[in-house]
């Protein structure tokens, strides 16, 4: 009787429960009693899922049989007009359906639904945005460019010289220390 009673969609005694369950659960100090608490929410999930599946929903009234018949009414099909003569209109437009009856079906469910735009890398990117313009970076201009032009030779010139007596006095003794070295010998 207190099954039946808490099943029942006129009471609310599953949720009375529950709400109580809950309140002892704040007040369980021992693992003995939280076991006998998992022990009532089995029961009462149990309890539960019966009280949902006694609940008639519209979704399990779907007769797939009217579909059918609506979607080939929608389709081009008279099924009234096709019963008096089924062999004529069978060849006369190569089977039951009209030849464009699938394209009619396709046109009617793209409303519906939400196509994704293809990708190609060649194509860009899938936002609809146009890019956004990069900030140009301005580059100094040089001034300065004939002094740059006038010092440069000047400091190769100097380089060179030096450079080139540097090498003439490098050889130069070393020359010397093979001659002293040969003379030695």
């Amino acid at each position: 009787e207190n099954r039946e009673d808490m099943l029942s969609s006129k009471t609310n005694r599953l949720t009375e429960a529950l709400e109580e369950a809950n309140k002892l659960f704040s007040g369980v100090s021992r693992a003995r009693e939280a076991a006998l608490d998992a022990q009532f929410l089995v029961l009462a999930s149990n309890l539960g899922k019966e009280k949902a599946s006694e609940l008639h929903s519209e979704m399990t009234a779907f007769d797939s049989m009217v579909f059918a018949e609506d979607l080939l009414t929608f389709m081009g099909i008279n099924r009234i007009e096709g019963e008096d003569d089924d062999s004529d209109s069978e060849d006369a437009s190569g089977g039951f359906l009209p030849h464009n009856a699938w394209y009619k079906l396709g046109a009617e469910a793209e409303k519906y639904f939400r196509r994704a735009p293809c990708f190609h890398y060649m194509l860009g990117s899938f936002k609809s945005d146009p890019p956004v313009p990069r900030q140009r970076i301005e580059r100094q201009k040089r001034t300065t460019r004939g002094e740059i032009k006038q010092a440069m030779p000047a400091q190769l010139k100097k380089m060179e010289e030096s450079h080139q007596e540097a090498t003439e006095k490098e050889v130069e003794r070393i020359l010397g220390l093979l001659q002293t070295h040969f003379k030695n010998d």
